[in-house]
């Protein structure tokens, strides 16, 4: 089964730890992280989701965000990423 995480919409400094402890309640199941409402994604947040996705591609599990916003893909491509990188991979 997969686990669905909806993140909100400002991923700012006060987001991280709620995330965070969010995602941790799912360890060990595979992870869908629904970017649709993010209207905010910052750098702190971000660093949560790529830690994330690592830990699941060694924990051997699945881990992506899926329908991400326009502004989340911006953000994200600011950054060097895309939803597509945030599987545990690093980018190039």
């Amino acid at each position: 089964m997969i686990a669905i995480i909806t993140l909100q919409e400002r991923l700012d400094f006060g987001a991280v730890t709620p995330l965070k402890t969010t995602i941790l309640e799912h360890a060990g199941q595979d992870l869908e992280i629904d970017a649709s409402q993010v209207t905010h994604m910052g750098t702190l947040c971000l660093q949560v989701l790529i830690a994330a996705a690592n830990d699941w591609k060694q924990a051997g599990k699945s881990f992506r965000v899926t329908s991400p916003s326009e502004t989340c893909q911006t953000q994200l491509g600011l950054h060097g990423f895309s939803p597509d990188t945030l599987t545990g991979v690093s980018p190039t």
